[in-house]
């Protein structure tokens, strides 16, 4: 059941960052205070939950890239100049991948995504 609503989450999360960059190329992005803002306090969230998940979350969606995730919650977490850099990649690559397999899963292991709200 926790499995599930924060699969939701993570689903909720990705696709709000799927609007915010919707049209934006990379300078307009950088040029969003406010956006890129949102988008990294959403990535953020992404990561921290998609980290949070129980280990059998992860064995059983082997294709999340799991690595890549870890490197972008530390890269956001980080005061350094990278955390754009990392946003950027996250919203244009990493989240549509991620939202991709887990339509996928949804599909193929049902279980994982079923809770009563």
């Amino acid at each position: 059941m926790i499995t599930a609503a924060m699969l939701h989450l993570i689903q909720d999360a990705g696709e709000g960052v799927l609007v915010l960059v919707d049209g934006l190329d990379e300078a307009d992005f950088q040029r969003s205070r406010l956006t890129r803002h949102e988008v990294r306090r959403q990535l953020q969230l992404l990561a921290d939950l998609l980290e949070a998940l129980p280990g059998a979350a992860h064995d059983a969606m082997p294709e999340i890239d799991w690595g890549a995730w870890r490197a972008v919650g530390l890269a956001l977490a980080s005061p350094a100049l990278a955390q754009d850099d990392a946003a950027w990649f996250a919203a244009r690559a990493l989240v549509p991948a991620t939202l991709s397999w887990l339509r996928l899963y949804r599909q193929g292991s049902p279980a994982l995504f079923d809770y009563v709200a």
